[in-house]
């Protein structure tokens, strides 16, 4: 680890500073970072609406959604590789871009937390009842938001708990998931070449892998969704205080996340588009229980409580890892003053984030269950407002990652090419699909309420707000305390750039 790192000089300045050194492993980093991307459940959630806008490219569109989270992947391995510190963005940003934009990176990852992880933990219980066959308790909206409050309750209790416990558990709940996306896959596959589907089946073809194959309006609007579907492989970043071998492992973790991730779309995309047919998936667009419920029982019959258990275990599972991005980067920012010192507060036995891991876990709670009492639309408009804050904090890590490295760039092909190019690539697109997300979500027509805010989509004005009220905490920080913005921008020591291929 770089000796100038935060976490070196944090030890010094904030007692009991320091989080479990060498508590997991690569396997486990890499189960936490695919569990936090909630795999069956973001299938669940967007290959409707991707297939409303790409047909039978769906799986096209969700190779090309590919690309730019592996440039940016990249970017995350070779910043860790030089500063392992659990604050990843926040802390890479601000050595080479500066504190003002390092603030603003680590605000975008901790509120991503708090908008969704309620959403997750609903879908958990929606998904949990209904594979328990207890449908009236799953559309009873006090008893689903109760048991939601436990679960995100239970589940910040795990990671406070220890990694060592929240990894394990991850374990199981990724193989639950993986068997059980799997087992519908081949069923699926099995019933449309066997010509036993139930519904307009069409027979998969390698040309639904062209991501142009339905225009580029298509595209454009399946990117969007894409950035939702990768997003959260990182969290096996956050983690790299706590990893062995935490200069790489925690990066090719994060990259073989997005590969396996990869794999898994485009498989289960092939199954569902050819077994269900586009007119199906794109008339239940906004359905998520429809195309995972419905289907699940068209598929598997009898054995439908298997796809379900799969959606739950996948929300289940991402609610908790959710949970240590926002959590680790609250930690990282208090210990350097960006934030209030008791954030950076760590479990004396368990060597955990315990106070910011509950303040997330709260606030967290709060907004999910405020914004429920607006309206369910209010919910998943918040969901969408994720893809601006997630675009952003991603691009700004890529352009980071060029700047910090700006004197090795030209040394060898290998660091211009995937240390400088490639990161800036990703940071391009990205920002591309930002500036698309504002103009799309400008229309109060495309949210899930349909009704205007401002004369504005309410998703537009979620991500304004949100980002108007992380400006007014950064200014009321800046003045309360500076210390945090006389830091300088770090330089890289030429010893610990990576020279060759990993």
């Amino acid at each position: 680890m770089a000796q100038d790192s935060a976490g070196g000089r944090a030890a010094a300045e904030v007692p009991n500073a320091e989080l479990k050194h060498n508590a997991i492993g690569f396997l486990d980093a890499l189960v936490i970072g695919l569990n936090s991307t909630s795999p069956a459940y973001s299938l669940a959630a967007v290959i409707g609406p991707i297939v409303a806008l790409a047909g039978i490219y769906a799986p096209g569109v969700m190779l090309a959604s590919f690309v730019p989270m592996l440039l940016i992947a990249a970017a995350f391995y070779y910043l860790n590789h030089v500063d392992q510190d659990c604050g990843t963005t926040f802390s890479w940003v601000t050595r080479a871009m500066g504190p003002w934009a390092g603030w603003l990176g680590g605000w975008a990852i901790t509120m991503t937390g708090v908008l969704v992880i309620g959403s997750l933990a609903d879908v958990a219980v929606h998904f949990g009842l209904l594979a328990a066959g207890l449908d009236g308790w799953a559309a009873d909206p006090v008893i689903r938001q109760t048991l939601a409050v436990v679960v995100i309750l239970a589940m910040t209790a795990v990671c406070v708990i220890g990694t060592e416990l929240s990894a394990h558990l991850q374990d199981i709940l990724i193989l639950a998931q993986v068997f059980f996306l799997l087992a519908f896959a081949v069923v699926a596959l099995y019933r449309i070449y066997a010509g036993t589907g139930t519904l307009d089946s069409i027979e998969p073809s390698i040309t639904w892998l062209n991501p142009f194959g339905a225009g580029g309006a298509a595209l454009t609007g399946g990117l969007l969704l894409g950035v939702f579907i990768y997003w959260g492989w990182e969290s096996a970043v956050n983690l790299t205080e706590e990893v062995q071998d935490s200069a790489t492992a925690p990066g090719k973790a994060g990259i073989w996340s997005t590969v396996i991730l990869l794999v898994t779309y485009v498989s289960v995309g092939f199954a569902v588009v050819g077994y269900a047919g586009t007119a199906f998936l794109a008339a239940n667009a906004g359905e998520e229980e429809a195309i995972f419920a419905v289907l699940a029982h068209e598929v598997m019959g009898g054995w439908d409580w298997v796809v379900l258990l799969a959606v739950c275990t996948s929300a289940l599972a991402s609610t908790q890892t959710t949970i240590i991005p926002a959590s680790r980067t609250a930690l990282s920012m208090a210990r350097r003053h960006a934030l209030p010192p008791p954030l950076a507060h760590i479990q004396p036995r368990f060597r955990t984030p315990d106070v910011s891991t509950w303040w997330v876990a709260g606030i967290a709670i709060a907004w999910y269950l405020s914004v429920n009492q607006i309206s369910e639309n209010a919910l998943l408009d918040s969901l969408t407002a994720l893809s601006l804050l997630i675009a952003f904090y991603y691009a700004l890590t890529g352009v980071a990652c060029a700047v910090y490295y700006r004197r090795h760039l030209l040394e060898n092909v290998h660091n211009f090419l995937f240390i400088g190019f490639g990161p800036l690539v990703g940071a391009g697109l990205l920002t591309w699909l930002l500036v698309e997300s504002i103009h799309d979500m400008s229309n109060p027509g495309n949210s899930a309420s349909g009704i205007s805010w401002f004369g504005l989509g309410p998703p537009l004005v979620i991500g304004i707000g949100i980002t108007l009220a992380g400006v007014l905490i950064m200014f009321f920080w800046r003045v309360r305390d500076g210390r945090f913005w006389q830091e300088r921008r770090g330089v890289v020591d030429p010893a610990l750039v990576h020279r060759r291929k990993p």
